[in-house]
Parts: C-alpha cells; structure tokens; sequence
C-alpha cells in the first residue's frame, strides 16, 4: 500500500475513533440529563460533562441563566478547582476511582471537592446585565448568540468586565445555551490549570452539548413553573397548606442533620372577620395578598412564607432560634401595625394588626405536629391576651 493511502486511511481512523468518541460523550451526558427534572442537578449533571476526563475535559466552567425579570444574566453554578494544588487533588481521585460520567455525577465526594472551591464561592450573588457596555462580556455574547473564543491579547479589552474579576483567563470559551425559541443562558469555561489550548473541535463539540443541555434546562424550568403553581394559594401568591406540612416535614429533618434551630411562626389578622363583613369579601382577598405581599418582603430568602388557611399565615424560619425569631416576628408585626392599606371605602387608610404565636424546634417540639400546635395555641394566647402582640410558646402553650 502506498505511503499516502495509508497516511490518509490513518487518519480517516482517527477522525472516525474522535467522532465515536465525541458522540459517547453526548450521549452519556444526554443520558444523565433524562434522568431528573430537578433544575440544579441538570445543572451539575452539564458542568460535570464540561470538565469531567470523561465529558469534555475543561478545567473549570461556569453557567449562567438569564433572569428576564431582572434583564440580567445570574451565575448559578460553578464547577473547578480554585489552585493547581486543588486540581491536581480533584483529577487524582478521579484517576484512582476509575469512574465513568454517570458515576462522576452520582459521586457525593466529588462533588463536595468541586463545591469547596473559592470559585463556586465567588459566582453567588454575581449577576450580569444584559446591557451591552464597556466591559460587557458576556452580555455581547448573549447578544450574539453564537460561540465566542477570546483569547490574549483580545480578550484583555474586557478584564474590567465583572466575569473576569472572578475566572481570570488567557483563553476561555463562552457557549450560548439555547431553548426552543430563544437563548436561556451561557457557559463559560477554560483550561487554566492545564493550559490546554482550546480547539475548534472542541468548540464544535461545546456547541452540541449546549445545544442539548438548554432544552434540558427550559424543560426544567417550565416543569418547575407548574410545580411552584400548583403549590401556590391562588388569592395571596405565598406558598399553600399543601406545601407548608411538606416542606415544614422536609426542614425539620434538615435541622435535625444539621443540629440546627427552626422557629415556626402562626400569624392571625385581627379582626378579619369584622373587616370582611364590613368590606366586603372581594376586599378581605384584596387585604389578604397585601399582607403576604409584607410578610414576604420582611421575610429572608431562606424562610418559607405560606398561607395556613383563612387569614392565618405560618412562616418557616430556618437556621433560626427562638430569640432570632421573636426579634423577626416583632419587626414583621410592627411594619404591618404602620402600613397604610388600602382605603376601599373608609376616610382613611386601614390599619391592620396581627397576632403572632412563635415555637422553636427541637426547644419546644421534636414532631411537626407538635411544633405547629405549640405556635398555634401560643398565637391565640397572643390574640386573647390583647391582639397586636407575639408570645413565645412554652409550658403552658403545649
């Protein structure tokens, strides 16, 4: 055989042995992704496929999901080691375990030397306009919406850019993430440990992965959307009944993990009734998504705001103690003892009070049930002991 035959046929071996391989990734990655709905293990499951030995290899890579409301690009998660020293511990355990994607991403210890890293730290919070300006980076990527490979000397006109303060870079990759209709997101990810200069095959590759893994996402996104719906009250827009007994279940088990306190929170307008009549219906629902409207914009984003039924309210206060929670239930009852409500037909604003019952797990319950009734009868010892005031469970609200 000549020479150049068997040159070329070498190399159509090597291609096709590239392309099996390329196509195994996407489907392993793809395989991973259909097996959960759950937004942030999607999530995982992609950055796992961008940086894993056995995915496509990056060092380091960062998602980002775009926030219509707030017309911004939110940092969501992040997956590389913060030092050579940290990588070189990551992919040697990698090496040792021997483990396919699948098990990668199944990996608690893994996972727990991927999260412990400065950059997964750095991403929270960060959030990126989608205005284009000096500096822009990744808003003039999302604007484009195709693959952008930036290295130096171009890619030093952006290092004032807010992406580059936190993934110093020589070379990166930003890959738009694509729904049905529009772009949902970016990916961004280097080589910075390994200095591996990143290939147009590798783009070509990046590219399809997204493809794939921004469908994932938006269905995702639009399951979560009916989830959060259905356990939503229709009238106030807090969290329901349904919701509340489950994830008060599901916190008091994390609480107990983590040896930490739960304050629960029994809130009860005072009054409603005679509001109600004197209003009318209509405007009780008006007074009732007023309050939830206060309650959720006193309460943390760690806390759980739900309509118990009628116009009682509970709050699940998380990582809280029983003094922690009286201090918010005081400043929650105050800001809604000087809010002006609506007027309807009276001369002047309406003034509305509450009474709030407190109890503390594992101080005051041990069971879910007993925590809620300890708060329950703590808030009606508050609104017959003269309304407008908190009382903290103990002995006698048991």
């Amino acid at each position: 055989m000549d020479k150049p035959i068997a040159k070329d046929l070498e190399n159509i071996k090597g291609q096709l042995h590239q392309a099996q391989k390329e196509l195994s990734v996407l489907y392993d990655i793809s395989n991973a992704m259909r097996t959960t709905l759950e937004l942030n293990h999607i999530m995982y499951i992609i950055l796992t496929g961008v940086t894993s030995h056995a995915g496509l290899g990056f060092n380091r890579a960062i998602l980002f999901l775009v926030n219509r409301q707030d017309r911004c690009l939110e940092a969501k998660m992040a997956i590389g080691p913060e030092s050579g020293e940290h990588a070189d511990q990551i992919w040697t355990y990698i090496k040792e375990s021997d483990q396919k994607l699948e098990d990668l991403i199944a990996d608690d210890k893994l996972s727990q030397l991927q999260n412990s890293s400065t950059l997964y730290e750095a991403i929270n919070n960060l959030k990126i306009p989608l205005y284009t300006g000096e500096g822009s980076l990744l808003a003039m990527a999302f604007h484009k919406g195709t693959p952008l490979l930036l290295r130096e000397p171009e890619l030093d006109q952006y290092r004032n850019a807010p992406l580059l303060q936190v993934f110093h870079s020589k070379e990166l990759i930003i890959v738009p993430l694509k729904g049905k209709e529009k772009i949902i997101g970016l990916i961004v990810a280097d080589n910075i440990f390994t200095q591996k200069p990143i290939t147009g095959e590798d783009v070509k590759i990046f590219v399809m992965l997204a493809n794939q893994a921004g469908l994932a996402i938006e269905n995702s996104q639009l399951y979560e959307m009916v989830v959060q719906k259905s356990h939503t009250d229709s009238i106030t827009q807090v969290w329901n009944h349904g919701f509340f007994q489950h994830t008060l279940s599901e916190e008091m088990e994390k609480a107990k993990s983590a040896n930490e306190k739960l304050t629960l929170l029994m809130i009860d307008i005072d009054n409603f009734k005679k509001l109600n009549d004197t209003y009318g219906h209509q405007n009780g629902d008006i007074l009732l998504r007023e309050l939830a409207r206060l309650l959720k914009k006193s309460s943390r984003d760690r806390d759980f705001v739900c309509r118990y039924g009628g116009e009682e309210f509970s709050i699940i206060l998380t990582q809280t103690s029983k003094e922690q929670g009286f201090d918010i239930a005081e400043r929650m009852r105050e800001e809604i003892a000087h809010h002006s409500f609506p007027k309807f037909h009276a001369d002047k604003d309406l003034n509305i009070h509450v009474s709030i019952g407190l109890a503390t797990s594992p101080d005051d319950a041990a069971s879910k049930e007993e925590l809620i009734a300890k708060a329950d009868k703590a808030m009606y010892i508050a609104k017959f002991g003269g309304k407008n005031q908190t009382c903290i469970a103990d002995k006698e609200a048991g």
